[in-house]
């Protein structure tokens, strides 16, 4: 079994060569841009409630911890269907699947706009973790179709970039829209932004269904030759892996060791995308436009830190350094935003410092469970390992929800923080 800890080539491998260089490119060039407007609007998807949550809260009464509540009872739907999705996906196709998995959430997000009590809300993104399950570690799961390890991690990491992307261009973009739709048709601007930011996953849904080649042998934008490369190169790097079945994956512990630590990074992230309009605005910001402006300054230091540091690691072939530091550096970061919070400045910089540490942490972190998983093995495996870690995008909001309401209602919190 191949380790976990450098998916990189052995010592002696023979340097790619020009053919070899200029057929990724290609692939990359191919499919990056797609893949990446999916995952744009994806997260735009998940997270737009976070802004919503500005207007929608006060608009039907919504307590934090109902929020909380009903921002994290996505992870529910989520997590239950997430590894049959991707098993799925693994037998009929990404093109099909992913294409189906967009149009539905894109449709439900829309409808999201007609809620008008709690339990409306928590039905809506109840059914939005199902339509949404298998997407992302469907995405994971192609990418090592395409891809060997030693090429995979950069990939994958430009790949979630769109989850800083979309906080840097869906901060301001969100608060326009609330700013500038308000009471359009009658509609409040929280039920403008749940509808505009749904539209295009159905769109995107409708390309992807049009232009994605599920595997290599299907891909006629290449030649022969290179088909013929990168399906050697896909060959060598399954040889030392397991294709376990579905019952093996559920009791191996690596892959619970692997859920365990994805959990730990999913708690943080979600930590900070749902709540960073409300900690914003609890700094004095009261401007939905300047909350958004304001937003995407972490995205656009993680969008930095990602593409730096995978870079670095694929060139080194070092996975484990390259993925501890920057978890330390974004649970700094949280702590300073939340130690600091009277102080607006040193409180950005520690959420700048949070949102670039946990969004760098992530796209490494998958190179360890694709270096020794395989097949359908693999499908179920990363759905599991994705399934659990994002338990915690329940357990986050509820719980920062909890807390703050705990702290407005004088329990505790003597501290100056965002509560």
């Amino acid at each position: 079994m191949a380790s976990t800890a450098n998916p990189m080539p052995r010592p002696g491998a023979s340097a790619p060569s020009a053919f070899e260089e200029a057929t990724y490119r290609k692939v990359v060039w191919r499919l990056s841009p797609l893949l990446l407007i999916c995952y744009v609007v994806a997260y735009l998807d998940r997270v737009n409630v976070g802004f919503a949550k500005l207007q929608m809260a006060a608009d039907l009464n919504l307590s934090d911890a109902v929020y909380g509540f009903g921002a994290g009872i996505f992870f529910f739907g989520y997590f239950i269907f997430e590894v049959p999705s991707n098993v799925i996906l693994h037998r009929v196709g990404a093109r099909v699947w992913i294409a189906r998995i967009m149009i539905t959430w894109g449709v439900i997000s829309a409808l999201t706009m007609f809620i008008s009590t709690p339990t409306m809300f928590y039905v809506m993104r109840f059914l939005l973790g199902v339509a949404e399950a298998g997407f992302f570690p469907g995405i994971i799961l192609y990418l090592t179709y395409w891809f060997p390890a030693q090429r995979r991690g950069r990939m994958t990491s430009l790949f979630m970039t769109a989850i800083a992307l979309s906080g840097l261009i869906g901060g301001p973009i969100s608060g326009w829209i609330m700013d500038s739709f308000h009471m359009k048709n009658g509609w409040h601007g929280w039920q403008w932004l749940l509808l505009l930011e749904g539209i295009p996953s159905i769109i995107v849904g409708i390309v992807v269904f049009l232009k994605l080649d599920d595997r290599i042998s299907e891909a006629k934008w290449l030649t022969q030759d290179e088909r013929d490369l990168l399906a050697r190169n896909i060959a060598a790097d399954n040889v030392e892996k397991e294709d376990l079945s579905i019952g093996k994956i559920l009791s191996s512990g690596k892959v619970w060791l692997m859920s365990l630590i994805y959990f730990s990074f999913v708690m943080g992230l979600y930590g900070v995308s749902f709540w960073l309009p409300t900690i914003i605005k609890s700094m004095g910001v009261k401007d939905a436009l300047h909350i958004g402006l304001l937003s995407a300054i972490p995205y656009g230091a993680a969008v930095v830190g990602m593409l730096w540091a995978a870079r670095s690691a694929d060139r080194s072939g070092e996975r484990r350094w390259h993925i501890a530091i920057p978890a330390v550096i974004g649970a700094i970061g949280l702590v300073m935003s939340v130690m600091l919070a009277s102080n607006t400045t040193l409180a950005m910089l520690g959420l700048t410092l949070a949102t670039m540490g946990i969004l760098t942490t992530l796209p490494l972190f998958w190179s360890l469970p694709t270096a020794f998983l395989a097949g359908t093995g693999a499908a179920a495996g990363i759905a599991m390992i994705n399934s659990l870690g994002n338990l915690a995008g329940f357990l986050s909001p509820y719980l920062v929800g909890w807390l703050k309401q705990l702290c407005w209602q004088g329990f505790w919190c003597s501290a100056r923080c965002w509560c």
